[in-house]
């Protein structure tokens, strides 16, 4: 199946052969692809590696064989976008969440929107962390595993901004008291819900819930990216009053 100008955007790029790349890309209509780009990395290459970078919208032309499309035409939308430092670094965790909670060619246009804006907001220095808390919001509802924000689990009574809760991945949220060690307050999920950004101890707050939630959904497993992020918070200098 031949596809022309598919919105498009490069998730991860790895070397395949001497001139070429494996890419994985999220495109609008198509979900995920694994596509072959041919001889990009050449010095003749009539495509070039430097219009396959990550974070900038693209048009794509692609040849759909199986469980791989070839790579045909690229082409840049818009200015190129720059992301450096953290936001680098939030952009590479949206990356890999969708490579690991998606999968191939499973068509998920809310979701390339949702992506789409995400980076958008990054680019223009929103909150990096309120920005992915709404995308991993909007990622678990396009992908079947919504989050059951407003009525709590076990009643059915609407969550209670002033009471605690503990977010359990398979029901939802439970009442608990304040000092467990996943309670977080009824107003923070009620925030995450009506897409109001909360203060910072919610936002903490909503970072461990996600994390639980998706490491429920990955088996357990981790993002590298946790990592990653972990060790450049790790590295920054500390304040002269810590």
């Amino acid at each position: 199946m031949r596809i022309e100008q598919q919105p498009a955007y490069v998730l991860h790029a790895r070397a395949y052969r001497e001139t070429s790349l494996l890419l994985e890309c999220l495109t609008r209509e198509h979900g995920r692809l694994g596509v072959v780009a041919r001889g990009v990395r050449g010095e003749r290459a009539r495509l070039k590696r430097a219009q396959l970078e990550p974070f900038q919208p693209l048009s794509l032309g692609l040849l759909l064989r199986g469980e791989m499309a070839t790579l045909t035409e690229v082409e840049g939308v818009g200015a190129p976008r720059r992301l450096t430092g953290d936001v680098a670094l939030a952009g590479l965790y949206l990356n890999e969440l969708v490579v690991r909670l998606t999968g191939r060619q499973d068509p998920l246009p809310s979701l390339y929107d949702a992506y789409a804006v995400t980076l958008a907001r990054l680019a223009a220095a929103e909150s990096p962390g309120w920005s992915l808390r709404r995308f991993e919001r909007d990622l678990l509802e396009t992908t079947g595993y919504g989050l059951q924000l407003l009525h709590e689990a076990d009643t059915g009574e609407p969550v209670d901004p002033a009471a605690w809760y503990r977010y359990v991945a398979e029901q939802g949220a439970v009442r608990c008291a304040a000092s467990h060690p996943q309670a977080l307050r009824g107003g923070d999920l009620l925030a995450l819900a009506q897409d109001r950004m909360p203060d910072n101890q919610g936002l903490k707050s909503l970072r461990d819930l996600m994390r639980e939630v998706i490491r429920f959904h990955l088996g357990g497993g981790e993002l590298r990216a946790w990592r990653v992020l972990a060790m450049a918070v790790s590295r920054r200098p500390q304040a002269k009053d810590s």
